[in-house]
């Protein structure tokens, strides 16, 4: 499955490398292009489900988000979570926004807009 989307994921890139704007790093533009590839490609498997994540026991909380339930309850908990971690949060998950444009519309770093959006995961998490 690496090896397809490796393939599909470079395929895609040298086919519309004509629209990379340059907004971000070409890198960053790659990683969006892998994951989209590898969420088409768990939709159109749908008896594959996020083998890796299974096998780690473990699940990332954006992917939480596609499950309605759990959105629910991670709405709930975003509500009462303290500033800044659920304004970054919110940007860097719903907004879908890179952390240098977090950490520049919040006047700080990137370094910041990461670590504060990794606390805010875990504050999420224990609760």
């Amino acid at each position: 499955m690496a090896e397809e989307i490796t393939q599909e994921t470079f395929f895609k890139a040298l086919k519309n490398i004509g629209k990379f704007k340059g907004d971000c790093k070409i890198r960053v533009w790659l990683c969006q292009i892998v994951k989209n590839t590898y969420f088409s490609l768990c939709q159109k498997n749908k008896h594959i489900i996020y083998e890796a994540r299974e096998e780690n026991g473990c699940e990332c909380i954006e992917q939480k988000l596609i499950n309605s339930e759990t959105a629910w309850e991670i709405h709930k908990k975003l509500h009462f979570l303290d500033e800044p971690y659920k304004e970054v949060f919110t940007l860097r998950v719903f907004g879908e926004l890179p952390f240098l444009q977090i950490a520049e519309l919040l006047g700080k770093t990137e370094s910041w807009a990461r670590v504060t959006f990794h606390r805010a995961k875990i504050k999420l998490k224990e609760d």
